[in-house]
Formats: C-alpha cells, structure tokens, sequence
C-alpha cells in the first residue's frame, strides 16, 4: 500500500451491482471520479467555478486494473495522489481497498489536460500552482 496524499471513505451500494452480485465495473470509475472531484475541492480548486470560467478539466486517459470484485454492503476507500504528467497534463493514481482487510481491488491511472474556451489544452495557474514544478 502506497502512501497516499489524500483518502475517501466509501460503501457499496445494491444498485452498483450487476447480476453477478458484484460492482459493476463501469461503477469504479464513479468512485474514482468522485474521489477526484472531492481532492480537488479539499485543495481549493472548485471543479464547477472553473467550468463556469471556461475552463473545462478532462480525462483524456483512463488505465484501470481490476484485481478483485467488491460486493454490496463492502466498505472500501480510495487513495490518490495528483502528479505532473507533461506541460499541460496531470495525472491521479489511484488505488480502490477494501476494508477491513485492505485487499487491493482497483488500480488506476487517469490522465486529465484542462480545456480553454476554444476548446485548446493548457494547465491553469490553479492546478500548476498545486503541481509546482514537479
């Protein structure tokens, strides 16, 4: 288990399940873009006052690793650490456990780029604020 900068707490729910009884796997990538979301408001930056700039955030690329299923009524967290990938892109890896026992369910990768107005990609002063120069 890696070291993570930031960690949300989670349960599935019935509805996320398929008929296998286990997390759907499209349901993962909720939990992951949820937990993306809720980084970056915890750091300052606000996913929808940036929209409502113009300043669209993207996945451009989603690596997803499904090492085990999750069940309904499991109690799971995600972790997640936000990294410079190139000039305008970023990436979050992120890693699903389930609790108690914390069992690597979920490994994952996703890259983001942020879109002007004219639909061009560049890196805000607000995300290269938080990534520094690394």
């Amino acid at each position: 288990m890696n070291n993570y900068n930031y960690k949300l707490d989670f349960k599935v729910r019935d509805y996320e399940c398929d008929i296998q009884g286990v997390v759907n796997n499209s349901v993962y990538q909720n939990y992951l873009e949820h937990t993306r979301h809720e980084y970056l408001l915890d750091i300052g930056i606000d996913f929808a006052k940036l929209a409502a700039e113009k300043i669209n955030l993207v996945v451009v690329r989603a690596e997803l690793d499904y090492k085990f299923p999750l069940r309904s009524g499991d109690e799971f967290w995600v972790g997640l650490n936000f990294e410079r990938v190139s000039q305008i892109r970023f990436g979050f890896l992120q890693d699903i456990y389930r609790k108690p026992d914390d069992k690597l369910i979920v490994k994952g990768r996703i890259i983001g780029t942020a879109l002007n107005e004219r639909g061009r990609p560049f890196l805000p002063k607000v995300i290269e604020d938080v990534l520094g120069n690394s």
